[in-house]
């Protein structure tokens, strides 16, 4: 055997990939000289607060133990840090967008936080071992249609509905059933062929 066949030891310490070994790690999407990206930055202090809250609990709940209801605490427990007013039925100005005057309506998390942030708990969830997407708690149907009535109850609040975004066609292409399907021009060469 030659010393060749064994990587040589470094004294890098046991955290950090060797000299030797950093060209295995260069595929993966973050190494420890890199900063995390702020999407990977936000997903882990979403998931730290998610299991802070855990813990505040009583009695503490572990994450072995929650489930989708205490998903769907922690998001009413967050409204109380919300910054979206939504105006109540019974406000003066229910369904206006732009309210001449202050009120004294709650402000809420929007729509569209709350939304990211269940994504992002989501893919958590998933990296920390909490197993399939099936069994995942923030993937659960009801957080789903709790996230659907937050979506319309602040549209009416606002009195601006919520559009899908039409999809831009582009030149030979068209989806449906969100699949892309190439249109292929006419064969002009088997036309020329016929005539």
């Amino acid at each position: 055997m030659s010393s060749s066949d064994h990587p040589t030891p470094t004294n890098d310490p046991p955290d950090r990939p060797s000299s030797s070994s950093k060209a295995a790690y260069r595929h993966q999407p973050q190494t420890q000289s890199q900063q995390p990206s702020r999407y990977e930055s936000q997903k882990r202090r979403d998931w730290n607060t998610f299991l802070q809250y855990l813990k505040s609990q009583k009695p503490p709940i572990s994450m072995s133990q929650f489930e989708y209801s205490h998903v769907l605490s922690f998001l009413n427990y967050l409204d109380q840090f919300g910054k979206t007013k939504v105006h109540n039925q019974a406000c003066v100005f229910f369904g206006q967008p732009d309210p001449p005057a202050a009120c004294t309506c709650p402000l809420r998390q929007a729509w569209g936080s709350l939304d990211a942030l269940i994504g992002r708990l989501r893919a958590a969830y998933e990296e920390h071992g909490g197993g399939s997407t099936e069994s995942n708690p923030f993937a659960n149907g009801a957080i789903r249609v709790h996230l659907r009535e937050v979506k319309e109850s602040q549209s009416r609040a606002r009195g601006i509905p919520y559009r899908r975004k039409k999809r831009k066609k582009t030149c030979g292409v068209t989806t449906k059933n969100d699949v892309v399907v190439k249109m292929e021009p006419p064969n002009s060469s088997a036309h020329s062929s016929a005539t």
